[in-house]
């Protein structure tokens, strides 16, 4: 149940509370801004050479990039970036240098500026200490070995600094401490090749890597290169494969560039040389909560630009927004604010249920203020931004509202009829973001390698939503099956498929999901029928669906049983298989989790009351209810509608539906 001021509380157990509802629209996903992005340069420089951005600690846009014409080295700083910029200037910093990687890093006011010697493996650096506006002299941070091919780096406020490169299929750590640079040390991992790095500084060294693995299987991967914060040291973590592609598919993945601001963010080059052929820029990102590692990133998304695998797209961004930059390219994108539209709500109908969510809100539109939606004040309302709809009430300190269920807009309509005009949205909860992700390839976890909780963090992930651990299952947190998710499924019928081996249930709560083991042991949350009223109420006693549960797993056979039912109505049996389940106890386990699923899934009544505005679904409620026979009846929440209409016959209600605890 979501926390609620006490005045606030008791203003919705008064019979004659005053209704307000808060609507919002922003345009995030699962609290991440969605950008916008809009181009403000279009030039003529060589569009395909290496290149890299950074916007230090003053907002400027600092740009390098590589004209292999040269080669040169070219270096652009504009100090307050926008719509009416020159981004076309550029300073010739170095004619000695080769066609390969660059790399630029900021901390505060402090850059760092890498590029490759033209004998093709040593590297040379330069520093500034004003955000980019001048660089001291150039000097020698590698010298000697293989060809350096592709380069990253980080720097810290003091001064410390860490070369990413590669040579070959080789990535090498290059450490700067105390203004001296250290020897070169070889990752511990084994590759085919390498197309690309990238590296954020969050606490360790979040890494990227492009390339092949050694089965020549085009791979896009996550690394750690531990600083002694959650990681040692000095020290690489995990391959883990982000994006794949099959050898002699044609596709290829290169040039990823990241950042960390509001959340992890980035992008690569995907390459494909089939009958359509294509060379474009993708981007993802992680909902801000989730560890890097965990592999819980959105679906890559394409970017509407063609370019050059060896190219990509630089990212960089402050407080305010992300900008992306190619060499003869700048594009921005602003972190938008939300616009409030309760002044202009007519009803607000929200409808949610275990695994779906809707709402509609229709709003006043007789002087045409919602007719330019493009470019007027509600530029916000888009397909896909976030509609927020917050319950409240008239306190005695004012308008009052809890942080209510969001949604995110599928479609809207005007309506017009006797001079009564008005713009109606439609939205979806997360349930629905969930189902409207498909498995672009298959994705498989061997047994063993990942828990169910990990798999569906990662499933979420790509519909962009986060999952969170709120009193999940110890089955939940360490059966690790072998599951596949095949080419074309749903994000919400994979989750269905994991959530059947759990007892756990899975809760859309706001901008988050959480996963919580619901017990019949749980305390109520929330009172109904002494303080708050009760409209009007149904209780129901339907039979069970199941009352018999028989399991068979890898050799394994188990049986879990509700013998006063079947001796009421016979058995009504449901069998699993699962050959996940090598044990006796793991298929006991299962038998018992599947009659608890079927008791959890029964209608048993409902509610219709002044909204109470912090419910949420899988809260427990207490009902007392005389007429009925009722006292401190313990339910479960297993469905809310809320009901808002200003305007004819004024209604303010929420209707609860009532589960076994």
């Amino acid at each position: 149940m979501r926390n609620l001021t006490s005045t606030l509380e008791a203003a919705q157990k008064e019979p004659s509370g005053v209704p307000f509802v808060k609507v919002t629209v922003d345009t995030q996903i699962a609290h991440v801004p969605l950008l916008r992005w809009t181009r403000l340069y279009t030039g003529s420089e060589l569009g395909k050479s290496h290149h890299a951005a950074v916007v230090p600690g003053d907002g400027s846009l600092c740009r390098a990039r590589i004209d292999d014409r040269g080669p040169n080295v070219h270096y652009s700083r504009v100090a307050n970036p926008g719509p009416s910029s020159d981004f076309s200037q550029w300073t010739l910093l170095g004619s000695q240098t080769r066609n390969a990687g660059i790399a630029l890093a900021a901390s505060g006011a402090k850059v760092l500026l890498a590029h490759v010697h033209n004998n093709q493996s040593d590297i040379r650096v330069r520093d500034s200490t004003d955000n980019g506006a001048s660089f001291g002299a150039e000097v020698t941070a590698k010298s000697g070995g293989g060809f350096v091919d592709w380069m990253a780096a980080v720097i810290e406020a003091n001064g410390d600094a860490i070369l990413f490169y590669s040579e070959g299929a080789t990535l090498y750590t290059l450490r700067r401490t105390s203004g001296s640079w250290g020897s070169p040390a070889a990752w511990s991992q084994t590759v085919n090749s390498i197309t690309g790095i990238a590296v954020v500084r969050w606490g360790d060294n979040h890494v990227l890597v492009t390339g092949t693995d050694t089965n020549n299987n085009p791979r896009l991967w996550t690394a750690i290169y531990g600083e002694g914060s959650s990681y040692t040291a000095n020290t690489w973590f995990g391959l883990w494969a982000l994006e794949e592609a099959e050898s002699g598919s044609g596709v290829s993945f290169s040039a990823p560039h990241m950042i960390r601001r509001d959340t992890h963010r980035f992008f690569f080059a995907e390459k494909s040389t089939g009958p359509v052929a294509y060379e474009r820029p993708m981007g993802s990102w992680i909902p801000p909560t989730q560890f890097f590692a965990a592999g819980a990133w959105h679906e890559p998304v394409p970017f509407d630009l063609a370019l050059g695998p060896e190219n990509g797209l630089a990212i960089a961004a402050d407080v305010n927004g992300a900008w992306v930059t190619t060499p003869d390219g700048v594009w921005s994108a602003p972190f938008e604010q939300e616009v409030e539209i309760s002044q202009d709500v007519l009803e607000v109908v929200a409808e949610d249920r275990r695994t779906t969510g809707r709402a509609k809100v229709t709003l006043r539109n007789d002087d045409g203020r919602y007719n330019d939606l493009a470019a007027g004040p509600y530029a916000q309302i888009r397909h896909g931004a976030e509609l927020s709809i917050g319950p409240g009430y008239q306190t005695s300190v004012g308008e009052e509202v809890s942080a209510g269920p969001r949604y995110w807009i599928d479609s809207w309509e005007y309506t017009s009829e006797g001079g009564r005009a008005t713009l109606v949205l439609h939205a979806s909860d997360g349930w629905g973001l969930l189902q409207r992700w498909h498995a672009r390839r298959q994705h498989e976890w061997a047994a063993g390698s990942l828990t169910v909780k990990q798999i569906l963090s990662q499933v979420f992930g790509r519909a962009a939503f986060d999952l969170l651990n709120f009193g999940a299952s110890s089955l939940s947190n360490n059966h690790r099956p072998a599951f596949t998710v095949h080419p074309g499924e749903d994000g919400l019928r994979a989750a269905q498929r994991l959530l059947a081996m759990l007892p756990d249930q899975i809760r859309i709560s706001g901008e988050f999901a959480t996963i919580t083991e619901p017990l019949p042991a749980d305390n109520s949350d929330y009172a109904f029928g002494a303080d708050h009223p009760i409209f009007r109420a149904r209780y129901a006693s339907p039979a069970l669906e199941v009352n018999r549960a028989r399991v068979f797993g890898d050799g394994r056979v188990a049986e879990e049983f509700d013998w006063p039912d079947i001796g009421d109505q016979l058995d009504r049996l449901h069998n699993v298989h699962d050959l996940n389940l090598d044990a006796d106890a793991e298929a006991q386990e299962r038998a018992q989790v599947t009659l608890r699923q079927q008791q959890l899934a029964q209608d048993v009544g409902e509610l219709v009351v002044p909204p109470s505005c912090g419910l949420q679904l899988m809260d427990v409620v207490t009902v007392t209810d005389p007429t009925a026979g009722l006292t401190a009846k313990k339910y479960r929440i297993v469905g809310l509608d809320l009901r808002y209409v200003k305007e004819g016959k004024p209604t303010y209600e929420q209707r609860i539906y009532l589960g076994n605890v």
